[in-house]
């Protein structure tokens, strides 16, 4: 299974509508936080047939309404601050910070951890937990990236927009 994996929007709905045009073998996306607007949430959800799991950042406003698209569009779980997943036979978590991230990833209990909120790209083995931040689609720093998560391997590609 490819899951699609990506953090840190920040409204920028046209860097998102060249990542979502480029998922096309991803089966299930995961979101690390931060897209900040619902109508960003509503993109995503419109754009990507598959399931979509989003945590949440600490830009992300109007959760009322975000709970609503959510809802609406049918193939979207918001599971909060922290996701807990089971996909590919693979044990995922997924939060938006760093630090709550590395110490998942040092409990040995998850194969893919996953955070956003640096805007950094991250790559690191802990044990045998694979410790990811995909970067940002925003752009801020001058990169627009996302990785892209094969089950069956266990490895993740870093892929740039």
């Amino acid at each position: 299974m490819l899951i699609a994996i990506l953090s840190d929007i920040h409204d920028n709905i046209w860097k998102l509508e060249e990542v979502l045009n480029e998922l096309g073998e991803a089966e299930e996306l995961i979101f690390c936080g931060d897209f900040c607007a619902p109508f960003t949430l509503a993109q995503i959800a419109d754009g990507f047939p598959g399931p979509v799991h989003v945590v949440f950042g600490n830009n992300d406003g109007d959760k009322l309404f975000l709970f609503r698209v959510a809802t609406q569009a049918g193939n979207v779980t918001l599971h909060g601050e922290f996701a807990e997943l089971e996909l590919g036979g693979r044990k995922i978590a997924v939060t938006h910070y760093p630090a709550i991230a590395a110490g998942l990833a040092a409990g040995d209990r998850y194969d893919l951890v996953c955070f956003g909120h640096t805007h950094r790209v991250a790559e690191e083995r802990v044990g045998d937990t694979l410790l990811i931040n995909p970067g940002e689609v925003m752009g801020r720093f001058g990169r627009s990236t996302y990785v892209l998560y094969d089950t069956d391997r266990g490895k993740a590609t870093l892929q740039e927009i």
